[in-house]
């Protein structure tokens, strides 16, 4: 297996970074990756102290650094040391300025500026937060989005990944012994989806989170009838409410946000 030393400079919190990088190393099997993350570099002195951790560490550098003076810096020392150094967002801003005639404004972090759009992501992650595994029925006609599905169906991780992009997402576990209240089949503005998963794959989760409670993993709740009825009732449910319904067998978290994402914007154009 191949090593591979990853340095990540930022001069703002380093999310953009993280997720270029992240998305890159999915490409590549087989290596073996030591991340050194480095955010809000935005002095020469600062720089200095991790191009002695680059030396000794030799290995990709990817930047998004906008200060020319630590920019010009670190470029050249790579080269001195003989590494590459990668700026990613460089090639989208030299299109962008040259179809908009007009050069990018070299200010770090800007992209997290306290705007309208930052306030109502705020918003709808303390909605969400409020509104997990059933909590605040009384007031899901708020809600951008309800999830529903069975317990340990990514519920939870989804509507806490569409909060951050915006959405206020309530969720609500399918229960055969309890049902959900009434209200879920009369909702007007949320968009309603099912979560569900097949029944390998939810017994695997299920074992694994009993192990890591220290609880023994031989009751109802893994049982594979148990399991295979309690999924069953959920997409019965989905159909007599005409509920859309995304299968979260083989998808990651960002996938089925995705596949939510779009059916919302389907359901916009329709309306408009």
């Amino acid at each position: 297996m191949m090593r591979l030393h990853l340095h990540l400079l930022s001069d703002s919190t380093g999310e953009t970074l993280e997720n270029i990088a992240k998305a890159a190393l999915a490409q590549f099997d087989d290596v073996e990756t030591v991340r050194h993350f480095w955010p809000m570099v935005r002095t020469e002195a600062h720089l200095e102290r991790i191009l002695q951790e680059i030396a000794q560490n030799p290995g990709l550098v990817v930047f998004t650094l906008v200060n020319a003076a630590t920019r010009r810096m670190l470029e050249e020392r790579c080269v001195a040391l003989g590494l590459p150094a990668v700026a990613p967002l460089d090639i989208v801003n030299d299109a962008l300025s040259g179809l908009l005639g007009q050069q990018a404004k070299a200010r770090p972090g800007r992209q997290h500026v306290l705007d309208a759009a930052y306030f109502a992501r705020v918003d709808a992650i303390q909605f969400t937060i409020a509104h997990d595994d059933g909590i605040g029925a009384e007031d899901w006609e708020e809600a951008d989005i309800v999830l529903a599905g069975v317990s340990r169906s990514s519920k939870t991780p989804t509507s806490i990944y569409l909060a951050n992009r915006g959405f206020k997402t309530a969720n609500i576990p399918i229960v055969v012994e309890s049902p959900p209240p009434k209200s879920l089949h009369s909702l007007q503005n949320p968009l309603v989806v099912g979560l569900t998963t097949s029944a390998d794959r939810l017994i695997a989760v299920r074992r694994n989170r009993l192990l890591s409670l220290n609880q023994m993993p031989d009751t109802a709740y893994v049982d594979e009838d148990a399991v295979t009825r309690e999924i069953q009732f959920a997409r019965r449910m989905f159909a007599d409410n005409g509920w859309p319904v995304i299968d979260v067998t083989r998808r990651s978290i960002e996938e089925t946000a995705a596949a939510i994402i779009a059916l919302c914007n389907e359901r916009k154009a329709a309306q408009n």
